[in-house]
C-alpha cells in the first residue's frame, strides 16, 4: 500500500511513478485520441490556437483543452467525435516511426511471459521505434533499469523522441546505448534479469546474453519468420546453457456483438512474429538430456542448421517417412 493512503485520490498521477499517464482534465502538449461514428480514429497532439481538421470540418483545440477525457465533440460540419487521452496500446500504433514497432498483443505477451517485473534490470537489443521499450519501462518502474541496443542512429533517434514524448520527459529508468550488443553488453559488465532479443539474427547475441544473464533469468526473442524460428531454437539448445526453449505465436480475433448477430469480427491480428524464451542455468550446470526421440526426419539429410549435441547418428540419418 501507498504511504499516504490518498496516494490514489491525487488529481494527477505522480510524477515519480513515470507512468506516462495522466489524470485530471486535458492540458496543452498531451496527446488526445478522437474516434468518429464510423470508427476512424485520429491522434493529435493539443495545441493553443490550433484547428484539427477532417472530412467533417474542423474543431478547435482550445474546446478541448480543460475538460476531462471522455466526451463528444462536435466539428463545424456536424461530425461527431469521442474524446480520450490514447491509451500506451493506442499510443505505440500512431507514434512516428523509424522501424515496425512490436505489436501491443506481442509486447503484452512478452511482459507476462517474460515475467518483466518492477525493480528489474531489463536488457533490450533492438530498439526499433521505442514501442516496447515504453511497456518495459512502464513494468520495471522508476526504480528499475531498461538498457537498450541500438545499432542504427536514425532508429534510436526516433526511439528517444517517442520514449521521451509519451513519458512527459527523460525516464531515469531508461539507458540508450547506440552499438551492436554482442559488442556493447560483455564490455559494459552488466548482469541482467532478462534480456530480449528484437533483431534479425538474434543467434549472434547468445554468447553475450547468456554471460550477462542472472542464473535463472530469461532470455526472450521476437523473430518474424519460421526460418529465423528454426534457427534460434536450435541454437539456444546447441548453446547448452539454458533450458529447454518454448516457442509460439499469438493470434487476437475480435468479435461482431449485435443482439442475435454474434460473429467473429472481419478485422484479425494474424501473425506478426514469434517469441520465444528460455531460461539462465547456473554455470557448469546442464539440462538433463531428453528422453523424446525426434520426429522421422526432423535431423535429416535436407536439414543443414544447428543439431542438438549428442543426436544419435541414425536420428540424423533417418529418411521422412511420408
Amino acid at each position: 500500500m501507498p504511504d499516504d493512503p490518498e496516494e490514489t485520490d491525487r488529481p494527477d498521477v505522480p510524477p515519480q511513478a513515470w507512468a506516462g499517464v495522466h489524470r485530471g482534465p486535458l492540458r496543452a502538449g498531451e496527446w488526445v485520441r478522437l474516434t468518429d461514428q464510423k470508427g476512424r480514429r485520429h491522434n493529435f497532439e493539443l495545441t493553443p490556437g490550433k484547428r484539427f481538421f477532417s472530412n467533417r470540418g474542423h474543431l478547435e483545440h482550445d474546446e478541448l483543452i480543460g475538460r476531462d477525457e471522455g466526451f463528444t465533440v462536435a466539428s463545424s460540419a456536424g461530425g461527431e467525435y469521442l474524446v480520450f487521452r490514447p491509451l500506451l496500446s493506442e499510443f505505440v500504433v500512431s507514434m512516428p516511426r523509424g522501424a515496425a514497432v512490436v505489436c501491443p498483443k506481442d509486447a503484452a505477451q512478452i511482459v507476462a511471459m517474460a515475467d518483466i517485473f518492477p525493480g528489474a534490470h531489463v536488457v533490450e537489443a533492438g530498439v526499433g521505434s521505442g514501442a516496447l521499450t515504453c511497456s518495459l519501462l512502464r513494468a520495471v518502474g522508476p526504480h528499475g533499469r531498461v538498457s537498450s541496443y541500438e545499432r542504427r542512429e536514425e532508429f534510436a533517434d526516433v526511439a528517444r523522441a517517442n520514449v521521451t514524448h509519451f513519458f512527459g520527459g527523460a525516464h531515469p529508468a531508461w539507458r540508450l546505448t547506440l552499438g551492436d550488443l554482442a559488442d556493447e553488453l560483455p564490455a559494459s559488465s552488466d548482469k541482467a534479469d532478462r534480456v530480449i532479443l528484437d533483431m534479425l539474427a538474434p543467434w549472434d547475441c547468445l554468447d553475450a546474453t547468456a554471460d550477462a544473464l542472472r542464473p535463472g533469468g530469461i532470455v526472450c526473442a521476437y523473430v518474424a519468420t519460421t526460418t529465423q524460428l528454426s534457427r534460434l531454437v536450435e541454437t539456444v539448445r546447441l548453446h547448452g546453457g539454458f533450458t529447454e526453449p518454448s516457442a509460439w505465436e499469438s493470434l487476437v480475433r475480435d468479435w461482431h456483438v449485435e443482439g442475435l448477430a454474434v460473429r467473429p469480427g472481419h478485422k484479425m491480428v494474424g501473425h506478426t512474429g514469434f517469441l520465444v524464451t528460455a531460461r539462465r542455468m547456473a554455470p557448469g550446470e546442464t539440462v538433463p538430456a531428453k528422453k523424446r526421440r525426434p520426429a522421422p526426419g526432423a535431423y535429416g539429410a535436407d536439414y543443414d542448421g544447428p543439431r542438438p549435441a549428442g543426436l544419435p547418428p541414425e536420428v540424423a540419418e533417418e529418411p521422412f517417412d511420408s
